[in-house]
């Protein structure tokens, strides 16, 4: 986001409003304001955060998004800890040993 009088100021909000306008709003009249809450709510709720896709995170769904990245983490994280035992064995070490429990 921008600062205060710049052009970037609310981006994030308008598009976010055009889309639900157009893909929720110009499509259905609704009878009540509870009716449209409603509406509203199973949008963001069901559709838009979870299963939407998104030009920010590569065309994939939230969830798909989120899935990729843990998948990732953890890969990352697995190839951390063997190297770090791979050294400390190169080294006559023992991950196990030199460990201080207090």
């Amino acid at each position: 986001m921008g600062s205060v009088g710049d052009a970037y100021d609310n981006a994030m909000y308008e598009s976010f409003f055009a889309t639900l306008e157009c893909e929720l709003l110009a499509r259905r009249r609704f009878t009540s304001q509870a009716e449209a809450r409603m509406a509203i709510f199973s949008y963001i709720e069901g559709w838009y955060n979870p299963a939407r896709r998104h030009s920010v995170i590569r065309y994939l769904s939230p969830i798909a998004y989120e899935m990729q990245m843990l998948k990732e983490t953890q890969t990352a994280y697995s190839q951390t800890v063997h190297r770090t035992e791979s050294t400390l064995k190169i080294h006559g070490s023992s991950p196990r040993k030199n460990v201080v429990v207090r």
